[in-house]
């Protein structure tokens, strides 16, 4: 039988496959649809200190090549996710639950890891440094290595949990804000979030969405996905989890063989709600199709090749 059991550090997860934050909710609203215990884990709907209502509509905008977002990051805030949306997951989830955390300053990614360090129900963090930082001028912390390494340093001192840093795509060379979350402390790196991308309306002229420029994921980025955990894998050595455009048991593997050792994904679904499970499902027969006994076996193995 082959062995779908993967690690993330001393994390063991039963298999790689995990929703991504931002397109399973809080995870309990999809409980509907297929048990949820069947997931690798479930990585929480990104969550800041206060309370956001997200930006104005439209925000959601669809195209061939994929889909476009700009919720936001509405959410209700750190505390309202640890007393109600939490414990809700946990009467139908009790697998490993990743929280996604989001701030517009230092500070307020400090004390939102450390209330979700102190909540029994989280066992890894995810720090999303996408993000606009108002502090250093609107820049994001994952744009410079110095900002990326401050606030993995930060994080890491008020934390003992696993801390994996969420890594923008939008960068000339993902390896150097990589290395910098490394030298940082970070136990882990999750890679990639969207791109920034546009849909123009034909008949109007004007973008469809009301930010303008917005997130771009879907099947398109995955080659760039895969190129940059191929590119962070053998620059760090560090567990990484990859994300992008990631739709079918064939994906997962191709994003392992680049050096991820689980796989989120995302937009998928949002086309399909039971995609999770469908390649979950999946897995098993395309080991035995390519030869895999172990799926721990493969993680970097296309350097190797």
């Amino acid at each position: 039988m082959p062995d779908l059991s993967v690690r993330l550090g001393t994390l063991e997860l039963k298999n790689p496959v995990i929703p991504a934050s931002g397109t399973f909710g809080f995870g309990y609203e999809m409980a509907r649809f297929y048990d949820l215990d069947l997931l690798g884990a479930i990585s929480l709907k990104g969550t800041t200190l206060h309370e956001r209502y997200g930006n104005p509509t439209p925000r959601i905008a669809e195209c061939r090549e994929g889909l476009l977002n700009a919720i936001g990051l509405q959410n209700p805030g750190v505390h309202a996710v640890i007393e109600h949306e939490i414990p809700r997951l946990r009467q139908v989830y009790h697998g490993p639950v990743i929280a996604n955390i989001s701030g517009f300053a230092l500070e307020e990614y400090v004390e939102t890891a450390a209330l979700f360090d102190a909540c029994p129900d989280v066992d890894l963090l995810e720090i999303n440094i996408s993000c606009p930082n108002v502090k250093h001028g609107g820049m994001a912390f994952g744009t410079q290595p110095e900002a990326a390494r401050e606030v993995t340093e930060a994080v890491k001192r008020a934390c003992k949990k696993p801390v994996y840093m969420k890594l923008s795509p939008n960068v000339t060379d993902i390896a150097a804000i990589a290395c910098a979350c490394k030298e940082g402390g970070a136990d882990g790196l999750v890679l990639i979030n969207t791109l920034l991308g546009m849909v123009i309306d034909p008949r109007t002229g004007r973008p469809v969405v009301s930010t303008g420029a917005a997130g771009f994921s879907g099947p398109a980025v995955k080659p760039v996905a895969v190129r940059m955990v191929y590119q962070v894998y053998a620059a760090t050595g560090l567990p990484v989890i990859g994300v992008g455009g990631v739709a079918t048991a064939d994906d997962v593997i191709e994003m392992m063989s680049a050096g991820a050792s689980a796989v989120q994904v995302g937009a998928q679904n949002l086309v399909d709600p039971w995609a999770c499970r469908n390649i979950i499902e999946e897995l098993p027969h395309k080991m035995q199709k390519y030869g895999i006994e172990a799926l721990s076996d493969i993680v970097g193995r296309a350097h190797r090749a």
